[in-house]
């Protein structure tokens, strides 16, 4: 079976931002946060599933200006089902963007 690629960016915020809402069950393949700001940032990154369950990935990670971070790497997988919302929350308004590769649909 071919696998279908996507992947998606967001500007991650001082308020829940949604990355990623899984519409079928997903693997998350890579995720990448980059600090765009001039000071150093924390950053959440959670899943909320089945609508109400958070889920943290990282909690107050620190990001150096300038810098990033790989939190999916290395043949690493995270598998989503469907209606999981990976989401992120910046302790700086607008300081992180994120890009998150998934595989969609890894079964059926």
């Amino acid at each position: 079976m071919a696998q279908d690629f996507e992947s998606n960016g967001a500007r991650v915020t001082n308020s829940a931002t949604t990355i990623y809402t899984s519409n079928s069950d997903d693997a998350i393949v890579g995720l990448r946060l980059a600090n765009i700001l001039t000071a150093a940032v924390t950053v959440d990154v959670y899943i909320t599933e089945g609508g109400s369950t958070d889920r943290y990935l990282v909690k107050t990670l620190s990001i150096p200006p300038g810098s990033s971070v790989e939190l999916i790497q290395g043949g690493s997988k995270l598998v989503l089902q469907s209606g999981d919302v990976v989401k992120g929350l910046c302790g700086t308004a607008n300081g992180i963007d994120a890009w998150i590769s998934v595989v969609d649909t890894i079964s059926e």
